[in-house]
């Protein structure tokens, strides 16, 4: 996927891993098809039929389902006067046209970008970022925010993300198929069928999973770049990640677990425990790595 034509640093890094992970993905979905069509002979209409309108709703609807999920509202600019001028001060910067803005009335202290391009992009901050940040801070979180628009990034993990959803898809049905006939271990095709396809499907989904989380962790910390070289304030994205990281601890467990399933579009991912599985496989680098980066950005931009 190329970057539009804005004014944040293009990443080659980056624009190498979302082709190499979206060749790959393309790989798996090939065979996972592959075998759907070889076990089930005289299906291959329904499956792509299937397939396609999946990938249609997870295209279209996906990021529209994530923002009403977290609560996010569209704002006007009498509503959130220093929101949308912070918002203002980044497309000027970018030189990208200005999406849509919202807030989500939550105390979690978090910020989000959906939207396929910068044409339907709509980002979204947390009241309880809003109250905790400092202008300068806030504005560093926004051009992270914004960098994703312009790298085409949720696009890209949609149609990521969408083999692990028609993966597990496959591999519920064919379980429940099983279940449905008593469980018996026959020899049949269709017995084989409903013995390999949820295998194949794990395997997929576990690859698929595995690699659309490497891409994420880099993802963020292209944008962490992008956005400190957009605003020349690494420092200020610095500031706003350790407080927002901080507050995370005071955040009720509860809360904090409703948020996980929205890690990846997070700014700063929401852990109910430092124990939780999703630590292991976290669409984000860690803080440290994150402050690392932006200590030699500092840096460098310091001898500049």
């Amino acid at each position: 996927m190329m970057m539009t034509r804005s004014r944040y640093t293009p990443d080659r890094g980056l624009t190498t891993r979302m082709v190499t992970t979206m060749f790959l993905i393309g790989l798996l979905y090939v065979v996972l098809v592959g075998v759907l069509l070889a076990v089930l002979q005289g299906a291959w209409l329904i499956i792509v039929v299937v397939a396609g309108a999946l990938f249609a709703a997870q295209f279209f609807f996906s990021d529209k389902i994530a923002a009403l999920s977290m609560g996010a509202r569209e704002v006007t600019p009498e509503e959130a006067p220093e929101l949308h001028g912070a918002v203002d001060r980044i497309c000027a910067l970018a030189d990208m046209p200005k999406p849509r803005v919202a807030i989500a009335r939550s105390d979690l202290p978090n910020a989000f970008a959906t939207g396929r391009s910068e044409r339907t992009a709509l980002v979204c901050a947390t009241t309880g970022l809003l109250r905790r940040l400092e202008p300068a801070e806030l504005e560093g979180v926004l051009a992270h925010e914004m960098s994703h628009v312009a790298h085409r990034d949720v696009a890209v993990m949609t149609i990521a993300s969408f083999l692990g959803v028609l993966a597990g898809l496959i591999a519920r049905v064919a379980l429940w198929s099983g279940l449905a006939r008593g469980g018996n271990r026959d020899s049949s095709p269709l017995g084989l069928a409903l013995l390999l396809i949820p295998l194949v499907s794990a395997v997929v989904y576990v690859i698929g999973f595995l690699l659309t989380r490497l891409l994420s962790r880099y993802r963020e910390l292209s944008a962490d770049r992008a956005a400190a070289l957009l605003t020349g304030r690494p420092s200020a994205l610095a500031s706003a990640l350790t407080k927002v990281s901080g507050q995370m601890a005071r955040i009720p467990t509860e809360d904090l677990r409703k948020a996980e399933p929205y890690n990846a579009l997070y700014f700063i991912p929401a852990f109910s425990s430092r124990e939780s599985l999703g630590r292991l496989f976290s669409s984000h680098p860690t803080l440290e790595q994150r402050l690392d980066q932006l200590a030699r950005i500092s840096d460098d931009l310091g001898r500049a």
